[in-house]
């Protein structure tokens, strides 16, 4: 009976040596393909929780430059910034930070560079929108309003189409399209919910056009 066992026991021992030698490369492979997909997983978190938790100290650096009113260290602090980590969300709330500071000390080229930045490297459609909105108005500013109306048409994010609008719409208005800009701040008015305070604006854009939305409502009964 002993000898039936450790024939048996040889048999599976060796059927086992078989198998191994045929897989066990394979199953080797496999395990540390596995395993080193997991090491660089969790590898790769702390890397990106790393690089967020130094954009964020950078960040507030910049923010106390801004709310001391300090452009020139703003735009070192945002220089620093996206070059150091590019691909985080602080160095886009960055630009659009050091672009405002920008603009009210009179930086306009600086802030538009700041603005274009964001534009082209932001991973959030949010951050992009805003960007080019702001950009726009920089631009009409300079009166460059074939550049500012490129900027308004890249905005693709549907929750930014009101203000887009009405962005297009001053534009369009400056370049004395005035038929245009009414159109334009139709659509604005019409895409901007009642509750929105902005929308006051718009209607007293459109009252001066002489196409008050009010008037138009109550023609409509």
């Amino acid at each position: 009976m002993a000898t039936h066992l450790d024939l048996q026991e040889q048999e599976q021992i060796d059927a086992l040596k078989a198998f191994w030698k045929q897989y066990g490369n394979l199953i080797t492979w496999a395990l540390i393909l596995v395993l080193g997909a997991y090491a660089a997983w969790n590898g790769w978190n702390w890397y990106q929780r790393d690089q967020s938790a130094k954009a964020a100290a950078m960040y507030d650096e910049l923010d106390k430059a801004a709310q001391a009113g300090d452009a020139a260290l703003v735009t070192r602090r945002f220089d620093d910034l996206k070059q150091r980590y590019p691909r985080t969300a602080y160095a886009e709330k960055g630009g659009l930070l050091a672009a405002r500071v920008q603009a009210e000390r009179e930086q306009a080229e600086a802030a538009r560079a700041s603005l274009q930045w964001v534009a082209d490297h932001a991973t959030e459609d949010e951050y992009r929108a805003i960007a080019h909105l702001r950009l726009a108005g920089l631009l009409l500013d300079a009166g460059q309003h074939d550049d500012a109306l490129r900027q308004v048409d890249a905005v693709k994010d549907a929750a930014f189409a009101a203000l887009a609008a009405d962005r297009r719409g001053d534009v369009l208005l400056s370049m004395g399209r005035r038929d245009e800009a009414k159109a334009a701040y139709q659509a604005a008015w019409q895409a901007m919910a009642e509750d929105v305070e902005y929308r006051r604006l718009i209607d007293a854009k459109l009252t001066a056009l002489g196409a008050a939305p009010a008037a138009a409502a109550q023609g409509a009964r």
